[in-house]
């Protein structure tokens, strides 16, 4: 097993959608609530009940469950696994028959035209490969908001985007580098929107202010 400090699975999300606002919480351990978070952390405690584990005939259901890759070095804890009634599945201790397994992310909002969570909900299958010895073709995102599910095929790219985006984080996060801010429309619903100051970036550079008024007196 690596010796280095695992990563975060949540945190896949949080890069893909801003590399400052990760870097703002994983290295620089900074966090506010707004009502968006606030909201989200309530529709996930419901879910994240790792006392339930459901049995419904063909279908287990375990919600939170914890889960690790030592190859990939990140841990994260999934919103809920199916695990259906397969005879081509795999076996379960303490159950009887095989069973395929599949993932499935609860979101509070609505569905996202970027892959944010498409790639968090694939790095989990990958960490359930690897624990479980098992081949998962797809998984789910259940909006709140829609009360609808998504279907996430974990195609070949989807894999490499989750394995580059790992390798990403984790330089920065070796480093300990946090990226300049980016304003962009998404700013404003985020938390962190008055810690990482996204307007400032837009004013001159101290070093431009000097350079002119100094060039200014010279001439």
């Amino acid at each position: 097993m690596s010796v280095q400090e695992p990563l975060l699975l949540s945190g896949i999300q949080h890069f893909a959608f801003c590399r400052r606002q990760w870097a703002l919480i994983h290295i620089e351990q900074q966090w506010s609530e707004n009502e968006r978070t606030v909201d989200g952390m309530l529709f996930h405690r419901r879910v994240h009940d790792d006392t339930q584990f459901e049995s419904r005939g063909d279908l287990l259901i375990a919600r939170g469950l914890r889960i690790a890759s030592q190859q990939l070095n990140i841990v994260g804890v999934c919103d809920a696994v199916e695990f259906h009634r397969d005879p081509s599945g795999i076996k379960l201790y303490g159950r009887d028959g095989k069973w395929s397994v599949y993932p499935v992310e609860y979101k509070k909002g609505a569905s996202k035209i970027n892959d944010a969570d498409r790639l968090q909900l694939c790095a989990q299958a990958i960490c359930l490969e690897e624990m479980l010895l098992c081949n998962i073709p797809e998984g789910s995102l259940f909006y709140g908001e829609s009360r609808h599910r998504e279907q996430v095929h974990f195609t070949d790219e989807l894999r490499g985007q989750v394995l580059e985006l790992l390798s990403e984080m984790r330089q920065m996060f070796e480093r300990g580098y946090t990226p300049q801010a980016k304003q962009t429309k998404s700013c404003n619903a985020c938390s962190l929107k008055e810690t990482c100051l996204p307007r400032l970036n837009k004013l001159p550079k101290v070093s431009a202010y000097i350079n002119q008024h100094v060039g200014e007196e010279t001439s």
